[in-house]
């Protein structure tokens, strides 16, 4: 009898939980108001050049994203003029749970939920409205990592892990990542290939109809890089070099199929 009980009990936790997933995607994908995004930065590497870096960002500096988003949704004739409101969150010192390297399924909800518990309890309240997506951006300095780890996007909680590099000189980069990752927690999947990085035609590809196909001009968002031959692609400078194509436009809602 209380076995049956227990199993009662998850079902009903179960069907709450999906409910609940099906409840903020329909509301959070209406496009009727500006999604608040908080952004908190964290000094990854303890350095110097970090805690220069985040003492000096301000709300500002995130304006670019929120003027991309803005450009692209007028392109796809969104209601709202503004997709995203973007606030500066008070800086970090600890850090979000690391991703697995490897391991199942298992392993890695097991690290979704630790992290969503994270920043359940962890985060300081950002100024301004209660975001619905929280972005953790973690700044290194380049001298002493020349590559950093991929960068996570979470639909599941709307959060994400950015990795960044402290340095102006790469604030557009820096942008580009912030948003592509931001897309991640609304569901947009990537387009390209895993094991090469080369955006995957023809979603992938910013203009898959353009004569000749490549080189292209531009990189899809979710593609990554703009592609120049079948082997080679290049990192966008900035969200200037960037377009959001219709598969993704569908998958945020902003096109309804």
């Amino acid at each position: 009898m209380f076995r049956r009980f227990r199993i009662i009990v998850l079902l009903l936790l179960l069907l709450a939980l999906g409910l609940g997933t099906l409840l903020d995607r329909f509301y959070t994908l209406r496009w009727n108001a500006p999604l608040v995004v908080a952004v908190y930065p964290i000094n990854a590497d303890g350095s110097a050049v970090g805690e220069r870096y985040i003492a000096e960002l301000q709300a500002s500096d995130f304006t670019p994203i929120e003027t991309f988003f803005a450009s692209e949704a007028k392109e796809f004739k969104l209601s709202i003029e503004r997709p995203f409101q973007f606030t500066l969150a008070p800086a970090m010192k600890e850090l979000p749970p690391k991703p697995p390297v490897g391991g199942g399924p298992l392993t890695i909800a097991a690290w979704s939920l630790h992290l969503r518990w994270w920043a359940w309890r962890t985060p300081p309240k950002p100024p301004g409205p209660t975001p619905r997506i929280r972005l953790f951006l973690l700044y290194y300095d380049p001298a002493a990592h020349t590559v950093l780890d991929h960068s996570t996007g979470l639909s599941k909680g709307r959060l994400g892990i950015v990795n960044l590099f402290a340095d102006q000189r790469a604030a557009g980069s820096n942008q580009t990542i912030i948003a592509h990752e931001l897309l991640h927690t609304l569901g947009a999947t990537d387009k390209y290939d895993m094991g090469t990085t080369l955006p995957l035609y023809p979603d992938g590809y910013a203009e898959p109809n353009a004569l000749p196909r490549l080189p292209q001009r531009f990189a899809e968002l979710m593609g990554g890089r703009i592609p120049l031959s079948t082997t080679k692609a290049a990192i966008p400078d900035s969200l200037d070099q960037v377009l959001i194509g219709p598969k993704t436009a569908i998958e945020i809602g902003w096109i309804k199929n």
